[in-house]
């Protein structure tokens, strides 16, 4: 979509907005919003059991249908967006916390170090997301804290070798060289000078890292490595309602559309934002 803004003696201007873009950002918006202020909103409570309307179809009273113990599918999917951003969100703060710390460091060491570092995120980045994550929470066991540690240090290797690139073209940059010349100190050298110019590809894949996040705490949910039963959380409501999936296909269809919806926007967004930073036309 093209809108064209002109002023008496000035030249006809075009911003383009591109429709899925809009599209995406709002859709997140909504589940954000959702997950912050929506259960204080919609009132059902996630846990409450009902055996007298159980595996109950979408209707006006439950907008989602009910589960097998007569849960109201909707209520647990409004509860369960908290917790599924919650996990995606601090996942991806482990991961960009420490994927620039790393890919400094490694950045601004003598080779030996620079080559330790860089290394140990190769090997990293050798392992499948989801098998380094369930590597991770075989060790420390299954729940929401190893959950999210998993995702998190799983992400690492997205940040820290871009990270470590931009720290190597920053740190030859004049203004760096001559910050040296005139004796700045290192720690008012890396905090003033080389910090804030190497984060500018972070935010951006950041809202890409979050889309993966979520998707791997809702696979691993699934395979009841999370959040335990009753947690309402988005995997692990389409684990419980799979054994129920001929007869009461809500259980698990709507969680999982509203999963595809969430990983979808925030890919479209962050694809669209990266397209910005990096310069290129926006369809």
């Amino acid at each position: 979509m093209t809108i064209a803004l002109t002023r008496p003696g000035t030249a006809r201007l075009n911003l383009r907005v591109p429709r899925p873009g809009v599209a995406a950002a709002t859709l997140f918006l909504a589940v954000a919003l959702t997950a912050a202020i929506g259960p204080s909103l919609f009132a059902g409570d996630p846990l409450a059991a009902d055996p007298l309307h159980v595996l109950e179809g979408p209707s006006g009273r439950h907008w989602f249908g009910t589960d097998q113990l007569g849960r109201d599918v909707f209520a647990r999917v409004v509860h369960g967006a908290r917790h599924s951003l919650s996990i995606g969100v601090a996942a991806t703060l482990i991961a960009v916390g420490s994927g620039i710390l790393i890919g400094l460091i490694a950045g601004l060491s003598h080779r030996i170090a620079d080559e330790a570092l860089s290394r140990s995120v190769d090997a990293l980045s050798a392992f499948p997301l989801v098998l380094l994550a369930l590597l991770f929470i075989a060790i420390a066991g299954p729940g929401t804290t190893s959950l999210i540690v998993a995702i998190g240090v799983a992400l690492i290797p997205h940040f820290a070798r871009v990270v470590r690139a931009q720290t190597f073209v920053v740190r030859r940059a004049a203004y760096v060289t001559h910050a040296v010349a005139f004796g700045a100190a290192r720690s008012r050298l890396v905090l003033r000078h080389v910090l804030p110019n190497v984060l500018g590809p972070v935010p951006v894949l950041a809202v890409i890292g979050l889309s993966e996040a979520i998707l791997l705490a809702a696979g691993l949910s699934f395979l009841g490595l999370g959040p335990q039963p009753p947690s309402p959380e988005w995997g692990a409501m389409i684990s419980e309602g799979r054994g129920y999936l001929h007869i009461a296909w809500w259980a698990s269809v709507l969680p999982g559309l509203v999963v595809t919806a969430t990983i979808i926007s925030l890919t479209v967004v962050g694809r669209f934002c990266q397209r910005r930073f990096e310069g290129r036309e926006i369809a």
